[in-house]
């Protein structure tokens, strides 16, 4: 069964995800491997990326895995809804940075 890993991808996803029927899995094959590429409803990003991303990396470890059994390398790509704006490193500004020593600092005058 060579599609496995996107049944399995399809069966998890579709639980996690308040709108299962916005749900889209496209899976590639080319000579790096398995490329599975998810989208999903904008409002169910947070639940499928989970807190630190905690969530996303246990999926693709467990694609992995399905991939390793089926001789396969299986990568997952989550795509991000339109519209959506992710800071980029250079709007992060030095001076909003603190040391570790400043933070005390401050949570001293509490």
């Amino acid at each position: 069964m060579q599609d496995a890993d996107k049944v399995f991808l399809e069966y998890i996803v579709k639980a996690l995800v308040d709108n299962p029927n916005d749900v889209k899995i496209d899976r590639t094959v080319d000579e790096m491997g398995v490329l599975i590429s998810l989208t999903v409803n904008p409002a169910d990003m947070g639940k499928i990326i989970g807190r630190m991303g905690n969530t996303a990396k246990a999926i693709r470890t467990l694609l992995r895995i399905i991939g390793m059994k089926n001789n396969a390398r299986v990568n997952l790509k989550i795509n991000e809804p339109e519209g959506s704006i992710r800071p980029e490193r250079s709007e992060i500004s030095p001076n909003s940075l603190k040391t570790v020593d400043q933070a005390m600092e401050d949570l001293k005058g509490i």
